[in-house]
């Protein structure tokens, strides 16, 4: 899986440990959950982070849902659920690896 550069045009806001948005750990990084976008510093500026492609998460018999216990993050038109490192979101039938 890969992101694309995509950089968040005039994102005056700092994100950090006490900014108030969701943190997200992502591979060797950490992204930031802000208004159903993740976003991401990446060399004086902040990227819009969104993986490229579709990933599914192979034999994940959980269900997230409510009170499943998951932290929840608003992706776009879906909740995505923290889930060991990973954001998973339902899709037709399974789950994919955000």
């Amino acid at each position: 899986m890969t992101t694309p550069h995509q950089e968040h045009a005039a994102h005056a806001h700092t994100h950090g440990p006490d900014c108030g948005h969701t943190r997200v750990p992502h591979g060797d990084h950490v992204d930031y959950a802000h208004n159903g976008h993740l976003h991401r510093e990446h060399g004086g500026h902040w990227d819009e982070c969104e993986a490229d492609g579709h990933t599914t998460h192979p034999d994940h018999a959980h269900r997230h849902g409510e009170d499943c216990g998951h932290a929840t993050v608003l992706h776009g038109d879906h909740i995505d659920y923290l889930h060991d490192g990973h954001r998973h979101a339902e899709h037709e039938g399974h789950w994919d690896d955000h």
